[in-house]
């Protein structure tokens, strides 16, 4: 093609042409940089969205309904059975939460402990709980798994027996003496950040002994198909539901992680495309910069027949070629270091003895990444428009020229 042919000669530098072609490769180079770093950040929000789905969401349930008094959840079974029915729903499982103290050679820590049908129940925590702690917890009905942090805390081992106080309600809000049960670690929980620092599990039928229930259990937990409608959903089973309960979601309790990564990842795709845009405007410059160099020659073209449409083509190629070459470098950046990256991360770690993300604060402690190719995609795409957006007018002007004055 004769555009495309002229754009690569006008682009070959001469000696007089050297700060052109430094403007020139200096846009490029952003480019390539501003594509690199979006996808490589942007793999890494994927990435913590990924662990919160999968750490998490494994071990937090995506909703709750619970009694408002202490009958517990009226008609259970025939409540469990009907949520079943529901293809929204992938899992109901019972529970009864004791919230209290637990105290351990004089020692106290908060904790919230949930009882489950433990033996009924396959290891849900498969993420976080190894299956001989939770097999163990199966054949010991006083058993408890506790998160790392209490675990550290107390330093309590598997075999301890820990007393757990649980605070007792009076219907005239008068204080009483808080009940006290035994109970036996069996394992630890490690789900990461502040929740092992306050999680617990225990049998379902001990909790609910331990609350003196009416009923078998204090409410339901359930597991949606897709967690991001667990709010609507909630709403709509507390809402229809034949007795007063109280009605929560994972995004009460945890959604702050899940908002903090889609705030980041916006702020984090307009900032770099900014910076892609900013190293588009070099285009700008080098190109203007080419076209008042080039005015003789663009003169000659037009003598020779060439048309404004082509002299417009030439310099929208030249200009585009920088934005393809620049994209494909990041790119091709971006698929090398994003699926890697938490092994370099890892390696830098090791290598400067330092910890990027500490899993006492963080639900993680390793930088995660998880690589999708929609972004790639899109990210490439809005940097080749923008490229293609800084040649429209060094071309026009381009084309505009004169023969009679540029020859004069």
């Amino acid at each position: 093609m004769l555009a495309f042919e002229l754009a690569n000669r006008f682009r070959k530098a001469r000696t007089q042409q050297r700060f052109i072609s430094f403007i020139s490769m200096s846009s490029t180079v952003g480019i390539g940089l501003g594509c690199f770093v979006l996808i490589v950040l942007l793999s890494v929000m994927n990435g913590f969205e990924r662990e919160l789905t999968g750490r998490i969401l494994s071990v937090v349930p995506h909703g709750e309904l619970f009694s408002v008094d202490q009958r517990g959840i009226d008609n259970l079974d025939a409540q469990l059975y009907r949520f079943r029915q529901d293809e929204r729903i992938k899992q109901v499982t019972p529970y009864t939460k004791l919230t209290g103290m637990l105290q351990f050679k004089g020692t106290l820590k908060a904790i919230s402990i949930t009882g489950l049908p433990i033996e009924a129940t396959t290891n849900v925590f498969e993420n976080s709980v190894s299956n001989e702690d939770w097999q163990a917890l199966q054949t010991m009905p006083d058993g408890l798994l506790i998160g790392e942090g209490i675990a550290e805390k107390l330093g309590l081992i598997k075999g301890d027996v820990v007393q757990a106080l649980i605070p007792q309600r009076t219907s005239d809000l008068t204080f009483k003496a808080p009940s006290t049960i035994s109970l036996t670690v069996v394992g630890v929980l490690s789900v990461g950040g502040e929740l092992d620092n306050q999680l617990g599990v225990m049998h379902l039928t001990k909790a609910t002994e331990a609350l003196k229930l009416a009923s078998d259990a204090q409410g339901i937990q359930f597991t949606f198909n897709n967690p991001f409608e667990a709010n609507a959903l909630m709403r709509e089973i507390g809402y229809s539901f034949p007795q007063a309960v109280y009605m929560s979601d994972w995004t009460r309790t945890q959604g702050h992680l899940y908002n903090d990564i889609q705030l980041v990842r916006v702020v984090v795709y307009i900032a770099l495309t900014l910076v892609i845009a900013v190293a588009c405007f070099n285009i700008v410059s080098s190109l203007v910069m080419a076209v008042r160099e080039k005015q003789a020659a663009i003169a000659i073209l037009k003598t020779m027949g060439a048309t404004d449409g082509l002299i417009r083509k030439a310099f929208v190629y030249q200009g585009l070629i920088n934005g393809v070459v620049g994209v494909s470098t990041g790119v091709a950046l971006a698929l090398l270091v994003a699926p890697n990256l938490s092994d370099i991360v890892r390696f830098i770690e090791h290598l400067l003895g330092i910890e990027v993300l500490s899993g006492d604060i963080y639900f993680i402690d390793f930088l995660p990444s998880e690589l999708y190719v929609q972004d790639v995609v899109l990210t490439a795409v809005v940097a080749l428009l923008l490229s293609v957006a800084a040649t429209l007018y060094p071309a026009h002007k381009a084309a505009k020229i004169a023969p009679s004055s540029a020859l004069h």
